[in-house]
């Protein structure tokens, strides 16, 4: 599915590299970096610890043991053990704390700009994008890259650090023996990054599947209702059923090819480790080592194997980070909707002009609007009618600038839109829409959305929406909470309350889309009220589903195929008997067979 996918973008090139993504993520580090650098130092003084056990071990052997042992070494020894092993635990609590703190603020930023630059963005990505993939992008895949700063960094500098102090010590022990265990390093490497490029392979996939498991549910969720209705439980069951299985598919293959690399690393060290044993009992032969030099030796390097094998365990955790940052930065790397001029725009008079507008979407091949031209008089009330796809809707959506013509200019009060500040061009225009978007929050809220509360303002813009009674009757009143979406109120309550947001925001150009046609008889006779009311004094763009709720239109502008095919009053289209006389007959036939 494209949509599932076209938030992942390259990262800085064709692709996600660790350096791309630390390019990505060093202006959110820079101003941490002091707190890094602290982090980093108490994890190298935790890496230390470990280097010490072995260099204790040592003098305890050669010379803590027997009659002839050193007092000295009896008694430092197990002291020294108890002050490596509470420097280590304080550096490890320092360390984590200092990372958590740098990581919390990291992923508070990175939500708030891909937040941020999701709301700016341009209509055309929420047309692209389904919610499920954004909400994914930024509730959950974000965390990804918590765990990679967290887990991955604090294994990539400890361990780093630790097989790097247990190594200095090996050699200075014994490097003969030391050359053993690097000669065993490359191979292991090489090994590593062919595990590396078939993890991140598979977390791609792995992630695309994701997003496609998420769009089911969100479907599922949304239309539960044709669901049950239609008996598609069983359906949508093997659907999510089939997508789980794929996911398991791929999660199973990350964990066969991640799982390599442990046993893999285990049995080179092993085979490093047999030939340690062999050479250090010819070099104690003939007195080239102690006892104690060869335990500490062999302890050495047995550390040595524990943070290796986390090194390799990291490329999965690692891995699936990679592919959480395209994700993230695909979003956050998102062009924003067009800024607008920087023409002023206190309040229009509500003069709207379309001057040979045409448009085209990037996937058609045919323009859904064509020469349109169009003007509306201040306080004109103008409907839109046609057949389905005929560009109604995608007309009223240039006004407010969600999409910008492809060709012709649109003008307010004279001024080409794109010359206004993007937000004063929205200030005038209010939206009722027959998809009445309500927020879980209190009916006054909602009412005021976008501005500050007034509750005197909010209790007019309810009686001019004829919702005062209804309001009153319930528990909280303007401060009840309607649900998500407004689902504790009837259809006809929700349709008013829109209207009601309207008449809040007293816009001077106000756009309906057929607010009325699922409406019962009587929710409709109080949303017309309502809709009379608010459209007194404003230019008024009318889409015009039911014909018989535009026959007091100022002017019908009718459309088929993106073009304007004939314009008149409700009384002159009739007589001229054309395309909306022949839609006319056809409803009022429906009607009167219904």
């Amino acid at each position: 599915m494209e949509s599932q996918n076209s938030l992942r973008k390259p990262i800085g090139g064709s692709t996600t590299s660790s350096s791309a993504v630390m390019k990505r993520l060093w202006p959110y580090i820079k101003p941490l970096i002091g707190l890094v650098v602290l982090a980093i130092l108490t994890m190298g003084v935790s890496a230390a610890t470990d280097a010490g056990i072995p260099a204790l071990l040592k003098p305890l052997l050669d010379h803590g043991f027997g009659s002839k042992g050193s007092d000295r070494a009896r008694w430092f020894v197990p002291i020294a053990v108890i002050g490596l092993a509470f420097t280590r635990g304080a550096a490890q609590y320092g360390s984590q704390y200092l990372l958590a703190y740098v990581s919390n603020r990291i992923l508070l930023r990175l939500r708030l700009d891909m937040f941020n630059r999701m709301i700016h963005t341009s209509a055309a990505f929420f047309h692209r994008e389904t919610a499920s993939t954004v909400i994914n992008a930024i509730v959950f895949e974000v965390n990804q890259i918590l765990n990679v700063l967290i887990s991955v960094m604090v294994t990539l500098v400890r361990d780093s650090l630790t097989v790097l102090f247990l190594l200095g010590y090996l050699f200075y022990l014994n490097w003969r023996l030391t050359l053993i265990v690097a000669v065993i390093l490359p191979g292991i490497g090489w090994l590593v990054s062919k595990i590396n490029r078939r993890l991140r392979r598979l977390g791609t996939e792995q992630q695309k599947l994701t997003n496609e498991l998420s769009y089911i549910v969100e479907e599922t969720v949304g239309g539960y209702k044709v669901v049950k209705i239609h008996g598609g439980e069983a359906y949508e069951l093997s659907r999510f059923e089939e997508m789980s299985k794929r996911l398991r598919g791929y999660a199973m293959r990350m964990t066969v090819v991640g799982g390599l690399a442990q046993p893999l690393t285990q049995f080179f060290a092993s085979i490093a480790l047999a030939i340690v044993i062999t050479i250090a009992v010819v070099q104690s032969a003939h007195d080239q080592t102690t006892v104690g030099g060869f335990v500490a030796f062999v302890t050495a390097m047995l550390l040595v194997i524990s943070p290796l094998k986390h090194l390799i365990d990291v490329n999965q955790p690692l891995q699936r980070g990679m592919t959480a940052c395209e994700l993230i930065f695909g979003l956050i790397d998102e062009e924003c909707e067009p800024a607008g001029g920087d023409t002023p725009l206190d309040r229009a008079l509500g003069k709207v002009e379309f001057e040979r507008v045409a448009f085209r979407f990037p996937t058609s091949e045919r323009p859904v609007l064509d020469d349109i031209n169009l003007v509306m008089r201040p306080g004109e009330m103008i409907a839109l009618a046609g057949p389905s796809g005929s560009g109604k809707t995608t007309l009223v959506n240039l006004l407010p600038r969600f999409f910008d013509p492809t060709a012709g200019r649109i003008l307010v009060d004279g001024v080409p839109i794109d010359q206004y500040v993007l937000a004063d061009l929205r200030k005038q225009i209010a939206f009722v829409s027959q998809d009445v978007v309500l927020f879980n929050d209190s009916i006054a809220a909602n009412v005021a959305y976008g501005q500050t509360i007034d509750r005197a303002r909010v209790e007019a813009a309810l009686a001019a929406a004829n919702l005062t009674d209804a309001v009153a009757l319930m528990p909280q009143g303007l401060d009840t909470r309607v649900g998500d979406n407004g689902m504790r109120l009837s259809g006809g309550q929700r349709q008013r309350l829109a209207i009601a947001r309207a008449v809040y925001k007293d816009a001077p150009i106000l756009i309906l889309d057929e607010a009325t046609s699922a409406l019962d008889s009587e929710s409709e006779r109080h949303v017309q009220e309502a809709l009379e009311k608010l459209m007194v004094g404003r230019t008024t763009l009318v889409i015009a589903h039911r014909l018989s709720t535009i026959e007091r239109a100022d002017r019908i502008v009718v459309l088929e195929h993106g073009r304007i095919v004939e314009q008149g009053s409700h009384a002159e289209l009739l007589l001229h008997n054309g395309l909306y006389a022949n839609l006319h007959r056809i409803q009022y036939q429906q009607q009167e067979a219904a």
